[in-house]
């Protein structure tokens, strides 16, 4: 890969996989558009990687929290952060069995453009409904395990390439009533371990096909998606804190649209 490659495609995974706009869709859209070949199972678990220390550097009070409230739980002792690891779990169940069904069936099944089109358009208008129509006055606190369920369902969705994962289950917390920080808050914590997993099952595909090299671009791709990915995580809070979701609906609706007319056209 020429650094370019490396660049931009770090910079696209940084950027996207936090905010409401499909990482996959971007990943798939830029490789395409300039005519590059696949970057390949290695750098994609390396850039994976990178978001996932990104995630973790932006919360780690969190999830030093969600650490001692589990071994809490552990002890026999329930605590407001052991509650929500446990919520985190529970949530991640759905994806995980539907994420290896997609795997053994062959996920090449849902990768299209028009798919890819069709869904950055239908979710963002998902988004923007709930983000303007439901209240907004429930911390994670008051999710509980049933309201947790729900987003974990939801992020089922994200398997279809530019659902959103992210997006999705921002979706799902501002339809439960969550406020548009603690929707973001409860998603990206629920990205923890459903990137962990995804890298699992990456890690596996790589040692079975017999190519485990990290190579240098990999390496500098992993380092480049963690500073992308928590300059995007920050600002993303920030502007959450006084604003709404609406900038990212107008993107993901001007890139279906544009996608669509490509297409069609």
């Amino acid at each position: 890969m020429s650094l370019l490659e490396i660049v931009v495609l770090a910079l696209v995974q940084g950027i996207t996989e936090f905010l409401p706009i499909s990482s996959s869709a971007h990943l798939v859209l830029v490789p395409a558009l300039l005519g590059w070949s696949d970057q390949g199972v290695a750098f994609d678990i390396a850039v994976h990687v990178g978001t996932l220390a990104a995630v973790l550097i932006y919360f780690r009070r969190d999830v030093a929290a969600l650490v001692m409230g589990a071994l809490a739980l552990l002890a026999g002792r329930v605590t407001p952060a052991g509650r929500l690891a446990v919520w985190l779990v529970l949530a991640s169940i759905p994806v995980v069995v539907a994420g290896l069904a997609l795997h053994a069936a062959g996920p090449e099944m849902l990768r299209s453009v028009e798919v890819l089109a069709w869904a950055t358009l239908g979710f963002g208008l998902v988004l923007y409904a709930a983000d303007r129509y439901c209240p907004a006055g429930k911390q994670v606190d008051h999710l509980g395990w049933t309201g947790a369920l729900w987003i974990g369902l939801a992020q089922v969705l994200a398997l279809i390439p530019g659902t959103s994962r992210s997006g999705i289950t921002m979706t799902a917390g501002r339809a439960l009533g969550l406020n548009r920080q603690e929707a973001a808050r409860f998603s990206l914590l629920l990205s923890i371990p459903t990137i962990l997993g995804a890298g699992v099952l990456a890690t596996k595909d790589l040692v079975d096909a017999g190519d485990v090299t990290l190579g240098l671009d990999a390496v500098l791709g992993a380092v480049l998606s963690f500073v992308f990915a928590l300059a995007a995580i920050a600002a993303m809070m920030a502007w959450l804190r006084r604003a709404s979701f609406t900038p990212f609906v107008v993107y993901r609706v001007a890139l279906g649209i544009g996608l669509l007319i490509w297409i069609y056209a």
